[in-house]
């Protein structure tokens, strides 16, 4: 279950929010945890009866990271601009390592590389709590503007 603080930092929502809690925050890097539960709907079609989480929502976990890092990062501009909303513009070098099962608990980190305007580009990297590498990318995030209602 997400903490407010999520909630509050990015717009996604279950069931398509997969962090649940940040676990550190420096000036350039910040770290979030998800426990995977295995009543995740995605895992009765993905591999039946060998439930693998699937790459693409792992990566997914990485970039929402990175967006509640970029929301820190411009709280001043968010402030100014509350129709703002965090997005995903680049991904490159993905690489999975290591496979993700039910019931494993994640770390997950978005680290600061370089800010261009509203632009922030930044290493991504996911591991088991209990050290095993998953995956590591590399990603940008923009600030957009969120369509009106």
């Amino acid at each position: 279950m997400a903490t407010e603080e999520i909630l509050n930092a990015i717009p996604h929502r279950p069931p398509f929010l997969f962090v649940d809690e940040v676990v550190e925050h420096t000036e350039n890097s910040l770290t979030t945890r998800r426990y995977v539960p295995e009543t995740e709907a995605f895992f009765q079609g993905h591999y039946p009866g060998n439930p693998i989480m699937p790459g693409v929502i792992i990566s997914e976990a990485v970039f929402q990271t990175g967006a509640i890092f970029l929301t820190r990062l411009f709280a001043d501009d968010l402030a100014a601009e509350p129709d703002m909303v965090p997005v995903l513009t680049k991904i490159s070098d993905a690489r999975f390592k290591s496979i993700v099962r039910p019931k494993d608990t994640l770390l997950i980190t978005a680290k600061y590389k370089e800010k261009m305007g509203r632009f922030v580009f930044m290493d991504g990297s996911v591991a088991t709590e209990d050290g095993r590498r998953v995956m590591t990318v590399s990603f940008s995030v923009a600030l957009a503007k969120a369509p009106k209602d």
